[in-house]
């Protein structure tokens, strides 16, 4: 969170980069939305405000809510989730951009009668030790924090029984040296209808695919190299730093993992942070923030060869009718806009089912080329630039953003996956800052 540095700035009202304004007299947050971009894309978003003792505690007992009629009732109301509460008396609130004409428009913070439910939940398995997502019960995502072993992967559910069986061209018998146990990464990753999307350990080839991960083939450390991409020398491992938070609008993981050298010497302080946000009635929201901190000298990552893959890596589920497309704009646009899309017809659900990636500006070597393999149910934004090694830092840590779209139906047309890139770009669009530290 961006703290300010005197209280005096909030005795009237609080103005932010002109878009929004917020004080805890009027209790009123005003939006800037002139093309639309949030109110159509049912966007999260995110303000930085000063809180009554009213408020702040309705947002701490999740009972804050928001309306665009302050005589509508809490029939209504939709929730805003209270985030962080800094020394200063300022706050973080969270929620989704209720469906408003394109232009400026103007909410009122309330306080509900009743709470708002905890509808977003974020649950680490006491037995597997493997870290859960849901939303009213039903499983959006697991994060493996822990090791995954062949024996225990996730597969596809047979719909009537509801539990995860092989098929028979699941059976096949693994030779390879890269079928390794696996950490530090999502599988299942769940559509709307909840058709599964993602896979890991396919059958046939490239064992070391495993759902959405962020790795690179290549791991120079001094004279060395490792490949935590294909589970060769480096691995991530965790250590049991985890932060957990559900609300009525979002459920996040912040998660620590170290890079070991040989499984056994540290060498790169990971931190994973999993934001997902409560579905809308077309799509789901799912803000990935990832840090790399050196903790030893002249460690660099790089793609294969420094020219094809590496990065964060998407291995999907192979649908019907499968449809994968890459956009960059032309260098020197402004705004430079970047996205992938997946679509098809997968197992279990009754329509099509797309999985957008958008790239975030602030990412170093920005946009990463889009690496392109037709017959793999597979996405990838590369990083770093090719041809190069990024070299990470014990001072100024590597972040790297992503946003995932999970939508229903056929692909979108170029209008709103414009209007999706710019929501996550825009002012208020939500923005992890590493500002705590886990404990």
């Amino acid at each position: 969170m961006k703290h300010l540095t005197s209280l005096s700035k909030f005795v009237i009202f609080i103005l932010i980069l002109g878009i929004f304004a917020c004080t805890s007299n009027t209790r009123e947050l005003t939006i800037d939305d002139p093309d639309g971009e949030l109110s159509e894309t049912r966007a999260p978003v995110s303000f930085e405000v000063q809180l009554n003792n009213a408020l702040l505690s309705a947002g701490e007992n999740g009972s804050l809510g928001i309306l665009d009629d302050p005589g509508s009732g809490d029939d209504n109301m939709a929730p805003v989730q209270l985030y962080e509460t800094a020394g200063d008396g300022n706050s973080e609130i969270v929620m989704l951009m209720p469906e408003q004409k394109k232009g400026s428009s103007t909410f009122r913070l309330e306080i509900s009668e009743t709470s708002f439910e905890e509808v977003m939940t974020a649950s680490r398995d006491p037995e597997s030790g493997q870290i859960h997502i849901k939303e009213n019960g039903k499983e959006i995502l697991q994060y493996n924090y822990e090791t995954v072993y062949e024996e225990d992967v996730i597969r596809f559910a047979e719909a009537k029984e509801e539990q995860y069986t092989r098929t028979k061209e699941d059976t096949f018998v693994t030779v390879s040296r890269y079928a390794v146990p696996r950490s530090d990464y999502i599988h299942p990753l769940y559509g709307l209808e909840g058709e599964m999307l993602t896979r890991d350990w396919p059958e046939g080839g490239h064992p070391h695919h495993r759902g959405i991960f962020w790795a690179w083939p290549e791991v120079d450390f001094g004279s060395e190299q490792g490949d935590i991409y294909a589970l060769q020398r480096v691995f991530a491992r965790p250590t049991d730093g985890v932060q957990l938070t559900s609300g009525p609008v979002f459920a996040q993981i912040v998660a620590e993992n170290l890079w070991m050298w040989e499984d056994s010497l540290p060498i790169v302080r990971e931190h994973s942070v999993i934001r997902v946000y409560r579905a809308t009635p077309e799509s789901r929201a799912i803000d990935l923030t990832l840090k790399f901190t050196a903790l030893k000298d002249s460690i660099t990552i790089a793609t294969r060869r420094t020219d094809s893959y590496g990065g964060l890596n998407l291995r999907m589920q192979t649908p019907d009718e499968q449809d994968i497309s890459y956009h960059t704009d032309e260098a020197g646009s402004e705004p430079l806009r970047a996205w992938s899309d997946f679509n098809g017809h997968f197992y279990g659900a009754k329509s099509k089912t797309g999985l957008m990636v958008l790239q975030h500006s602030k990412n170093p070597d920005y946009p990463g080329k889009w690496v392109e393999y037709p017959d793999l149910a597979w996405v990838q934004p590369t990083f770093p630039t090719p041809n190069t090694r990024y070299s990470l830092s014990k001072e100024e840590p590597l972040i790297l953003r992503y946003r995932l779209i999970v939508y229903k139906g056929d692909k979108p047309g170029d209008s709103i996956s414009r209007k999706r890139w710019d929501a996550y770009h825009h002012k208020v669009a939500p923005d992890y800052s590493f500002i705590q530290e886990l404990n």
